[in-house]
């Protein structure tokens, strides 16, 4: 063999072994430092609950600060946003409701981001279905009742929206059922259920994950769940599907993305611990007993289900004649 090609050939391969072998550095020693979670909400709403406690169990796994700041606005995109343009090394992750992502084209014209190609998909947390909640002061107790109210009251029902998954559920209720409701929007999810406990507003369909312990308590009162089936945590509610609202169902997925461009093997590191975390019996007792289905998938799972709750909501959008702005 000519010299210059065995020369050529020790070359690229001592640079193919040390590129190698930095890479397995790389993900053996991440993290390094601390590691920050955007949730682009107000804090108290689903999405904040979940990365503070999957964030404690992160820190305590790896010996390193995990920090949850809340960026919310303009519909979770100026947070997403931030993440989207951070470093893609794995130190800045965005926990979300995916509606942001996947509504977002229904509800915007244009975005400051591609939600298809922004961020490498990490895992969904959870699945929690909207639940129908109103104000207990309000005389309804059913799905029924509360399409009658709608009629003997029109322009009385005030809805509570507090991200564009909320609105889209409205939009779908108010299109499926003949229920005349005014919208009322509310920066982050704390501040609609305050508003709703409050009297602001009557109505609203929310995470049930957010809402168990307020139904619980009897500060909220649930007429429904927008589940396939009963629920465990809230099994005496009937599902909108059983009030006679044929194939309503809607929730929120809850999940982790990062920038797109993080090394695969970190994503798939994050992954696997945070599956792990998940699995632990006190974590997934918990998130059962509040009203979440805990998932924990594979990148490419989560990825696939991006995908499809995007043309899914673009069905929904349609048929509730919701435009873009």
């Amino acid at each position: 063999m000519n010299r210059k090609i065995i020369a050529y050939v020790a070359v690229a391969t001592t640079f193919a072994a040390a590129s190698m072998a930095a890479k397995a550095q790389t993900v053996d020693s991440y993290p390094e430092k601390p590691i920050q979670i955007v949730v682009p909400f107000a804090a108290g709403g689903g999405s904040d609950t979940l990365a503070r406690a999957v964030g404690q169990k992160l820190s305590e796994r790896w010996k390193q600060p995990v920090l949850v700041i809340n960026k919310p606005g303009a519909d979770g995109n100026i947070g997403a946003q931030f993440v989207a343009n951070a470093p893609k090394d794995g130190y800045t992750l965005l926990v979300l409701d995916v509606g942001t992502l996947t509504m977002g084209p229904v509800f915007y014209k244009s975005l400051p981001f591609d939600p298809r190609t922004a961020f490498s998909p990490v895992t969904a947390l959870t699945f929690s279905p909207h639940a129908l909640v109103v104000n207990p002061a309000m005389p309804v107790k059913t799905v029924a009742e509360l399409l009658d109210y709608s009629k003997s009251n029109p322009d009385k029902i005030n809805f509570a929206s507090h991200n564009n998954s909320a609105s889209l559920a409205g939009y779908k209720l108010s299109a499926d059922t003949g229920v005349k409701m005014v919208q009322i929007p509310y920066k982050g999810a704390g501040a609609a259920m305050t508003g709703l406990i409050g009297g602001e507003v009557n109505v609203t369909l929310v995470s049930l994950l957010l809402v168990t312990p307020l139904i619980n308590s009897g500060s909220l009162r649930a007429i429904a769940v927008a589940s396939p089936k009963r629920m465990p945590s809230v099994s005496a509610i009937p599902t909108l599907i059983e009030a006679g609202v044929p194939n309503y169902v809607m929730g929120s997925w809850q999940g982790v993305l990062a920038p797109a461009g993080t090394p695969p093997q970190i994503v798939k590191k994050l992954q696997r611990t945070i599956a792990e975390i998940l699995n632990e019996p006190a974590m997934r007792q918990r998130l059962e007993s509040q009203g979440a289905e805990v998932l924990g998938n594979t990148p490419e799972e989560f990825g696939t289900l991006l995908a499809n709750q995007a043309k899914t909501f673009i069905t929904v959008a349609r048929d509730a004649s919701v435009k873009p702005q």
